[in-house]
């Protein structure tokens, strides 16, 4: 099953839906033409990743782009999340995120949300979705505080720091529980530093935040066969 990163991952609807003054008019800033392509135009699939290309094997794990069959024994998920553990310094440090917020047809966007749709546009009003490119190597070009999920298969990597756009966006699984993945990236956000908002719209649970002008989305779900699925987004 061939899978599509999208820029959209944080759609106009939403943005259109602030309802804070000073929210309003941020957001109208970023639903110029250019930011209406960045924020629903689709990233193309890139042929290496789609198809069979094993150059990038080491970082998502199998080359292909269908869902694969990962390790879910239970000592596959137990190194996994001892790693994360690690990572935030003991398992006590990990702290889970507040109940979600549903966000409904009429809900209001995270900050983080409202973030990183706009930086899908650069200041100069270039759509840097258009400027991205796909290559599994940007996995390993995440910010510090947000890598991909200890031992995580990675999907689909895209990314660019052409001109003034700083963008990553990371589709990867894991046999770890939904629940678990998003207390590491919330311990992660809240220990570098950046807010950290719960939501939940459409099936999938967000995490977001911001820190000055950086910004990221994590957007999970549960699949049926097993895994859970993330989909990341950074700015800077």
């Amino acid at each position: 099953m061939k899978r599509r990163l999208l820029v959209s991952l944080v759609p106009v609807a939403l943005l259109a839906s602030c309802g804070d003054k000073a929210e309003d008019e941020a957001a109208g800033d970023a639903m110029d033409p250019a930011s209406d392509q960045a924020l629903n135009g689709e990233l193309a699939t890139d042929p290496d990743l789609a198809g069979s290309n094993e150059a990038n094997a080491a970082l998502s794990g199998t080359g292909n782009a269908a869902i694969p069959d990962i390790d879910k024994s239970p000592r596959a998920v137990e190194a996994a999340r001892s790693r994360a553990a690690e990572l935030v310094g003991g398992r006590s440090e990990l702290v889970s995120p507040p109940s979600a917020l549903s966000l409904g047809a009429d809900g209001q966007p995270s900050a983080g949300m409202v973030a990183a749709a706009r930086a899908a546009v650069s200041p100069g009003g270039e759509n840097c979705g258009d400027k991205v490119e796909y290559t599994s190597s940007w996995a390993a070009k995440l910010p510090t505080a947000f890598p991909v999920y200890p031992r995580g298969n990675t999907q689909e990597a895209a990314g660019t720091d052409e001109g003034d756009c700083a963008l990553r966006v990371v589709s990867f699984l894991t046999p770890v529980a939904l629940e678990e993945v998003l207390a590491f990236y919330y311990t992660r956000a809240r220990a570098a530093g950046y807010s950290a908002e719960h939501t939940k719209s459409a099936g999938d649970n967000i995490l977001s935040g911001t820190k000055g002008k950086a910004a990221y989305v994590v957007y999970g779900r549960r699949l049926s066969q097993g895994v859970t699925e993330i989909d990341l987004v950074t700015t800077d």
